[in-house]
């Protein structure tokens, strides 16, 4: 009796553990269809991509409910009285309510968007920090969103579980194609200027030498260490999310460890830290080579910014001098 009361149990802990991983390949899935259309609707009018994500993904069922397949309608908004396009009839506060359809889901993307950006109640939200998620799941349920008390944790959750915040910060990363364009392109060289400068270059008739710029350390491929923290060197234009799908990093993670402003690419040859840096170097002290920014020393010696401040007393614009004495650890009383 015992043994079939054991397998019964397995057998429902079994069948709970694949609807489960069907749940989580669903919305993966729905992820990987529509990042892209919610990265471009964020960059339009300002609706943090991960929040409307997680609104498609838990307002349509991940893309499998009945009003979706029945009308493209991922975000479930009811006709109201100035919609003049189709609808269909569906069940929800109360029976057969009339529900917008659009042609295609991108369609319903768009709506979401003018629907908040638009909305007189919804105004205040786009006074928040974008990258602030839970702020904007909690002020939706403010606004009266939606009538489920968990709403904000829901959202929440789906953020934090899937990732989600790494495509906000692609819609921060990716740069406007208008302002792209409009960019200055540097003008054809021509016999008197197409050489690079000398270190000697003539000014007003004097011979000014110029700095050598400083020497780039050699680093080892792939992962190493320094300062006891995971650590890689990589060269400029490597995508940030590249390196962070392919070590495992949380996008918005891999630009704290590195103390860096959001960005597709990397502008420079540099290190980039997998983990949190330490709050004291290996070394009493750096020496400074000529160029070397605070930035710069936090990143070779594998600390922390803040830190490296508060043990040298000053702050984030200062400007060390060639030669100086950078303090690495918290000075003994």
């Amino acid at each position: 009796m015992r043994k079939k009361k054991y397998k019964g149990l397995l057998i429902i802990l079994l069948f709970s553990l694949g609807v489960k991983a069907q749940k989580a390949e669903a919305v993966l899935n729905y992820i990987t269809t529509y990042k892209d259309i919610a990265i471009s609707e964020m960059k339009r009018t300002g609706v943090p991509a991960a929040i409307t994500l997680a609104q498609g993904i838990h307002e349509s069922g991940a893309g499998l409910s009945e009003l979706v397949k029945a009308s493209n309608n991922h975000f479930g908004i009811k006709c109201k009285s100035n919609w003049t396009g189709e609808s269909v009839r569906h069940d929800d506060d109360a029976k057969a309510e009339c529900f917008r359809k659009y042609p295609q889901a991108a369609d319903s993307y768009r709506d979401h968007s003018d629907f908040l950006k638009n909305g007189q109640r919804y105004a205040f939200l786009f006074q928040l920090d974008p990258a602030d998620y839970a702020g904007w799941a909690n002020g939706l349920k403010k606004a009266g969103y939606a009538t489920n008390p968990k709403y904000p944790q829901v959202l929440i959750k789906l953020v934090e579980d899937y990732g989600l915040q790494q495509y906000t910060l692609q819609a921060f990363a990716q740069p406007d194609a208008a302002v792209e364009e409009a960019q200055p392109q540097p003008s054809p060289a021509t016999p008197n200027n197409s050489a690079a400068p000398s270190r000697e270059q003539i000014s007003g008739g004097e011979t000014a030498m110029l700095e050598p710029p400083p020497a780039v350390n050699q680093y080892p491929e792939g992962l190493f260490t320094i300062n006891d923290t995971k650590v890689i060197f990589v060269k400029k234009g490597t995508s940030y999310f590249a390196i962070a799908t392919q070590y495992g990093v949380d996008l918005a993670r891999l630009f704290e460890y590195n103390e860096i402003p959001v960005t597709e690419e990397a502008g420079s040859d540099q290190l980039l830290y997998l983990q949190h840096k330490r709050k004291s170097g290996a070394t009493p002290y750096h020496v400074v080579k000529p160029g070397e920014t605070m930035h710069d020393i936090a990143q070779q010696e594998g600390i922390r910014m803040e830190a490296l401040l508060e043990y040298n007393g000053v702050n984030k614009s200062y400007q060390p001098a060639a030669g100086e004495k950078i303090r690495l650890k918290k000075k003994q009383d």
